[in-house]
């Protein structure tokens, strides 16, 4: 059973995570337009399953 996609209004703030430069999650969390922050598991190694292209 797939897990259940999270809303794209839902920022990120993992620092740690390699694709952090290029989602959009990140860029939301930082300007204030996500309306929930959250620090998904995205490592030095991958990106987690929430990425959103920018």
């Amino acid at each position: 059973m797939p897990k259940p996609k999270i809303d794209e209004n839902i920022g990120c703030e993992n620092e740690a995570c390699i694709k952090k430069d290029k989602c959009k999650r990140q860029v939301i969390a930082k300007n204030g337009s996500a309306k929930e922050i959250k620090t998904f598991g995205g490592t030095k190694e991958k990106g987690c399953r929430n990425f959103i292209q920018k």
